[in-house]
Formats: structure tokens, C-alpha cells, sequence
């Protein structure tokens, strides 16, 4: 229904034709456009963790440093002689001793120094300077800069390592785990059905149901197929019409050629008839009297088959009127026995003289003679 649905929202929107670049994308296998695809998403992603979290990082780096430069300012200004004296402070940070040329102190901090000897002085982001009860000489202590640098350094390669080892991650999942289920594999089984209908392999050209699911592609697939199913019941329809249809010529054909057969025999058959009268008339054996009345039972009987087949095969107005059954019978008989199989078996006409139906004579007729056609192929002789 989703599908459906999206298919007539589409549909109400003109199609275009896709751009160059877009064509070129189009061209590409499924698998090629599904690793382009991941991989810009991805190299999108990790631009925007990158360019959101590393600047949070430096900022709270820089606080850090700053913070831990006013502590140890506070420290130096409120108690100058005991911080050159502790060893675990000496092994964190950089201290001197020595005069301004040697420990870098430009003439600003020395004049600020000479006016406050009790303070610090800040000389850019890490280094502190102190005026010692030596004349002219000053102490310098540097902060551990390469600490927060590597600090920063670590958090990099910490952002960098997390998201490889989610891409990692993801394009396994999706390669070895999600993509074959749900689109690699009913791919190929639409492309397997697809070349099975091309070679008319009816046994393979449907997709099991076991594995379709409840996705598009399972609609599209589910919708192929229906099509497919309903092709093979037209085409299974057309082919019985052909085989109608070429019995129906085959009919009309015998037809054509009945009537030119009993056009032909009926001159001959009413001269020979009406020759035996004449013989039958005139003799008085009898003995050639009853065999001019057999010959004379054959020519009517004859003559009556052939009256038959023209009868059978005129074309006439199709009327619906109660007609009896026993004389179609024995007409459809009639036109049937013309087959030399026929001699080899016994017909025996069990409808009632009075049953009659409502129908159409020459229809009937040929459906008696399909039906008598037919049983005489299958009876075995002497039945």
C-alpha cells in the first residue's frame, strides 16, 4: 500500500529525465552506488563530529591551560619562597633563575617587576616571571605546554580511531549482514526468475514466497510475480483458442470438402437409384428382386448420407426452437459412419423418440458429431 502510495504521489509529478551526472550515477551496479553512497554519508559524518567536537576540545584545553597558569601565578605571587622549593612542582614545570637577557624578560616585565616586586609577571600563554631578592635577577617558570598539545594530539586520534572503527563496523554489517539479506539476494532472484521466463522455464520463473518480505522490493517482487502468473494464464488461453480455432477450420474445411463430395455423388446416386426402380420394376426373379432391394437400401442410404453433408455443412440463421434429439442422433451418426472405423463397431441410439430440447439443430448436430468422432477413436474394435 506504501508503494502504491508513493507511486501515485509520483505519478501526479511530471517525470524528467535524469542530468549527466546523475545518468553517469545511474549507470553503476547497485553494490558500486550503495559504497559511494556510504561512503560520502560517512566522510559527511565525520567532517561534522570532527568539526563540532575538536573545536570543544581546544576550547577546553585552552580553559585548562589558562586555569592552571592563574593557580600557579596565585602561588608564585602569595608564597614566592616556598614554590622554587618543591620537588614535585620543580619536576612538572620549567623553572630558571637568571637575569632578564638570560631568561628572555623583556624591558616591559622588568619594569612591571621593578614597581611590584611582590607580583607575577605573565609573558604570553606559558611563562611566568618573579623578581627573586637578588638584585637583578629574576626567576622564569614555563608550563608544561606539550602536555595540553598532547592532550589534544590523543583526542584527535582518539575522534579518528572511533569513527574508523565505526566505519568498519558499519560496512560490515551492512555488506556481510543487511545488504545481502535485503537487496543483494532478492536482486538476484528477480534477475534468476527473469532469466527463466526468458527461456520458458515455468518450474523457475516464480520467486519462492519464503523469500519475499514486506519491503518495496518484496512488493515489486510479489507484483512481478502476479504479472508473470497472469501472462502464463493468457498465454495458456490464447494457445487453447489456436487449437479451437484450428479445429474449427479443420470443420469448416471438411465441411467445404463435404459438400463438393456430395455434389459430386448425388447425380450418379439418383441415376443409380432410379435405375434399380426401373430393374426392380421389371424383373420378376426373386431372387434378383431382393438383391435390387438391398442395392436400392444402400443407394437411399447413400444418398441420404450425402444430403447430410450438405446439410451439415449450409450456413444457416441461427434459430433456437425445440428440436428432438433421436433424429440428430442418428443424422450425427450418419455423417460419423462415413469413417471405415465405424464398420468395426455398433451404434445403438438409446434416445427416446419424444426427448427434445430447446437448441439449435446444426449446432447440436456438430456437437454430436465431435462427441461420436471422438468416442469412435477410442473404442477399441468390435465395441
Amino acid at each position: 500500500m506504501k508503494l502504491e502510495r508513493n507511486l501515485r504521489l509520483g505519478s501526479q509529478t511530471p517525470a524528467r529525465p535524469p542530468s549527466t551526472i546523475f545518468r553517469a550515477f545511474g549507470g553503476l551496479k547497485v553494490r558500486q552506488k550503495l559504497v559511494v553512497l556510504h561512503n560520502l554519508f560517512f566522510l559527511v559524518l565525520a567532517a561534522s563530529v570532527y568539526g563540532s567536537l575538536i573545536p570543544v576540545f581546544t576550547r577546553q584545553i585552552a580553559a585548562a591551560r589558562e586555569r592552571e597558569l592563574l593557580m600557579v601565578s596565585k602561588i608564585m605571587s602569595a608564597r614566592p619562597s616556598q614554590f622554587d622549593r618543591s620537588p614535585a612542582e620543580s619536576s612538572i614545570y620549567h623553572m630558571r633563575e637568571g637575569t632578564a637577557r638570560a631568561l628572555d624578560l623583556p624591558e616591559a616585565g622588568q619594569s612591571f617587576l621593578e614597581e611590584h616586586p611582590n607580583l607575577v609577571w605573565r609573558y604570553g600563554s606559558d611563562s611566568l616571571f618573579r623578581r627573586t631578592r637578588a638584585p637583578g635577577i629574576y626567576e622564569r617558570v614555563d608550563l608544561p605546554s606539550d602536555f595540553y598539545d598532547a592532550a589534544l594530539r590523543r583526542a584527535k586520534l582518539s575522534l579518528f580511531a572511533a569513527l574508523g572503527i565505526i566505519y568498519l563496523l558499519s560496512i560490515v554489517i551492512l555488506e556481510f549482514m543487511i545488504l545481502p539479506q535485503y537487496v543483494y539476494q532478492p536482486l538476484t532472484l528477480m534477475l534468476h526468475a527473469d532469466n527463466a521466463t526468458r527461456r520458458d522455464d515455468r518450474e523457475n520463473e516464480m520467486i519462492d514466497e519464503r523469500f519475499i518480505m514486506n519491503d518495496e522490493i518484496g512488493q515489486i517482487m510479489r507484483s512481478r510475480n502476479a504479472t508473470v502468473s497472469q501472462l502464463r494464464r493468457e498465454e495458456d488461453g490464447l494457445e487453447s483458442a489456436l487449437k479451437q480455432l484450428e479445429e474449427q477450420d479443420r470443420l469448416v474445411s471438411l465441411g467445404l470438402l463435404s459438400t463438393s463430395v456430395a455434389h459430386e455423388l448425388n447425380t450418379p446416386l439418383a441415376v443409380l437409384q432410379g435405375s434399380i426402380e426401373k430393374l426392380t420394376e421389371t424383373t420378376h426373379d426373386p431372387q434378383t428382386t431382393e438383391r435390387l432391394a438391398r442395392m436400392l437400401r444402400v443407394t437411399q442410404r447413400l444418398r441420404k448420407i450425402s444430403e447430410g453433408l450438405v446439410d451439415f455443412a449450409r450456413v444457416r440463421k441461427q434459430v433456437t426452437e425445440a428440436v428432438a434429439l433421436r433424429p440428430l442422433v442418428d443424422e450425427s451418426w450418419n455423417l460419423v459412419a462415413i469413417d471405415e472405423k465405424a464398420a468395426a463397431v455398433t451404434f445403438i441410439n438409446n434416445v427416446r423418440p419424444n426427448e427434445a430440447v430447446l437448441g439449435n439443430a446444426d449446432r447440436l448436430i456438430q456437437v454430436f458429431v465431435n462427441l461420436l468422432r471422438n468416442a469412435l477413436l477410442a473404442v477399441s474394435p468390435g465395441g
